[in-house]
């Protein structure tokens, strides 16, 4: 049984980390300082698109690759 203030374990960019449940997507781009309109982010192999950061809850297990967007030429 999860409750809400359970920590999990998801790994971002292959390195493992603990956050709490029922986190989402969006909460843990802040906890982690990235630059929201520069970054995209898998989950589990799978892109996933800005306007469901919000709603995209984290699991245990779950594997969070982080892109950022460089410019310069």
């Amino acid at each position: 049984m999860t409750t809400h203030n359970a920590e999990i374990q998801i790994s971002v960019n292959d390195k493992p980390m603990s956050c709490p449940s029922e986190l989402s997507l969006s909460a843990l781009l802040v906890q982690l300082e990235m630059p929201l309109q520069a970054t995209a982010v898998a989950v589990n192999d799978d892109i996933v698109a800005c306007h469901h950061w919000d709603s995209t809850l984290l699991n245990t297990g779950d594997r969070i690759a982080l892109f950022q967007a460089i410019a310069g030429g």
